[in-house]
């Protein structure tokens, strides 16, 4: 039997591997975003390779839910010009970013834009500009979009995030799983009908006895238009009264409707509205 010897380097380099929900789809984003094709690609499996920064990551196809304690990953760039070309080069290649410009986050000032993979890993590529003494506002809402912990992998879930289409239907059979999570989709701007028939659609594909998990950002008073907020919370595009989820719950027929966090201290202030965090669950 012969054997290939193994490339000697004397780099350091970082391995990360990541669990994704569709290999190809996968694939084909960070094909994109690092600009070269796979160093090995397997019908399950998928390895990328780069020289600069010096990274090997892989990707692991998973029928479990994808995601797990990981907050997100990035890139720190050398100069605003190379921030520049690969925000350029991704938007041309399709990849929706949402860019800051001077934001304050973790200790420090930074210009950056952010990404979402297909199965909404966040990207942060930035430059840094300066560090500061106080950690400052930026990512006080990053829960809001990874992945919420691994979770009870034995419960069958379904979940609608902040970055996705609202679909017209749930791609699911009736009375097909034990949970359904919105992580942020009221905090899209949608018709009062839109909003209904996600909660109905969220009761047909329900279990008896199952449980609806909302997680929102509100208001304590109407905000017009988009609240532009920074980090990744940049995303939120709508912010509803506080007692519009609750309500809207009940009215949908669910029961056992119970906040699981709604904190005194507002994550944000815009033009006089005091907005926090809300988590709530509800049972079919």
């Amino acid at each position: 039997m012969t054997t290939t010897a193994l490339p000697v380097t004397s780099t350091v380099r970082f391995h990360l591997s990541l669990n994704v929900s569709n290999l190809e789809r996968a694939i084909g984003f960070y094909r994109v975003l690092f600009g070269v094709e796979p160093a090995k690609r397997r019908p399950d499996y998928a390895k990328f390779e780069m020289e600069d920064p010096p990274i090997v990551m892989s990707l692991e196809p998973t029928t479990r839910p994808v995601g797990g304690p990981l907050n997100h990953l990035g890139f720190r760039m050398p100069d605003a010009a190379a921030l520049v070309a690969m925000q350029q080069r991704l938007e041309l290649a399709g990849i929706r970013s949402q860019r800051e410009e001077g934001v304050e986050c973790c200790y420090a000032r930074q210009t950056k834009f952010w990404v979402t993979d297909p199965d909404n890993t966040l990207w942060e590529i930035y430059t840094l500009d300066e560090d500061i003494e106080h950690r400052g506002e930026g990512q006080s809402l990053e829960q809001m979009l990874p992945h919420a912990g691994a979770g009870r992998a034995e419960l069958a879930v379904w979940e609608h995030r902040l970055t996705d289409p609202v679909p017209t239907t749930f791609p699911l059979a009736d009375a097909s799983v034990d949970e359904v999570r919105l992580r942020g989709t009221f905090n899209l701007p949608l018709e009062e009908d839109v909003k209904q028939r996600v909660l109905q659609e969220s009761e047909r594909v329900l279990r008896p006895g199952g449980r609806l998990f909302v997680h929102v950002l509100v208001g304590d008073k109407p905000l017009a238009g988009p609240p532009h907020l920074p980090g990744p919370a940049a995303l939120v595009q709508h912010v509803p009264l506080d007692d519009e989820p609750p309500r809207l719950v009940k009215a949908a027929g669910f029961v056992r409707v119970q906040l699981l966090k709604f904190d005194a201290k507002p994550c944000f202030q815009r033009d006089g509205v005091s907005m926090r965090e809300m988590q709530m669950e509800a049972y079919k």
